[in-house]
């Protein structure tokens, strides 16, 4: 385990090394730890002004970025390898709450946002690719489907799961309502097209698939305070 001086918001592995990862904290800073050396980070980024609340590492080939998202309402672009930010993304109007990169498209990430929007990013140009007002609501999730590269989720305070097609984004391709309270966190299942899975402020995850006229496959309530995150294993198929 490791310990630093400030809340630890969240966590990513390293694509190229199976012993690194980088979490990013309250302080506004991004810490990489390496399993093989226990004493304390191998290095400290610390850009943002505010807090880091996302941080996630690419996953198309060649290509060896962090992105990290903050409260600050910037997102921040690293290179690991590198010890200051290649590139800041400016252009949400409050916290930023979620950076996650596409898994098809290379240097293309998306962000959510209290200011209701989903944003798209590509890192070779400084602006925002495409801005989508998801929801009257905070935007507190989403996630990329991994067998359409034009088609993401969010997940809002206003409890529901809107589906986002890029190529058409004035109406979403799927709602599902169901959480009670605001949705946490959100991902696609990495074997199903369709299969989502969310968890929320309501105690619950829940499970989807929103091909079916009926999406809503299960309800799990095994926690008893609120469910902040929520990950599906990439190696067996029914492990959450």
């Amino acid at each position: 385990s490791f310990d630093w001086n400030d809340g630890l918001f969240d966590v990513t592995w390293s694509e190229n090394n199976e012993n690194m990862l980088i979490t990013c904290s309250g302080d506004g800073s991004l810490q990489i730890w390496d399993m093989a050396k226990t004493k304390g980070p191998l290095q400290v980024y610390k850009e943002h002004t505010l807090e880091a609340y996302s941080v996630d590492w690419t996953q198309t080939r060649g290509e060896q970025l962090v992105v990290s998202g903050s409260w600050d309402q910037t997102a921040k672009l690293w290179d690991p390898a590198v010890g200051k930010s290649l590139c800041t993304f400016k252009g949400h109007e409050a916290v930023i709450y979620s950076t996650i990169w596409s898994p098809h498209i290379p240097g293309c990430f998306a962000s959510a946002s209290g200011d209701q929007t989903l944003r798209i990013w590509d890192v070779k140009t400084p602006g925002v690719k495409l801005v989508i007002p998801a929801h009257q609501a905070e935007v507190l999730s989403c996630d990329w489907c991994k067998y359409d590269e034009n088609l993401l989720v969010t997940g809002a305070v206003d409890c529901s799961l809107k589906g986002w097609d890029l190529r058409n984004v004035r109406q979403p391709v799927f709602v599902l309502l169901g959480h009670t309270y605001a949705i946490r966190r959100v991902k696609f299942s990495p074997f199903h097209a369709s299969i989502l899975a969310s968890c929320s402020y309501d105690f619950t995850v829940r499970f989807w698939d929103f091909s079916k006229p009926n999406p809503l496959l299960e309800t799990v309530e095994h926690h008893t305070e609120f469910t902040c995150g929520l990950d599906l294993s990439l190696h067996n198929r029914g492990q959450v």
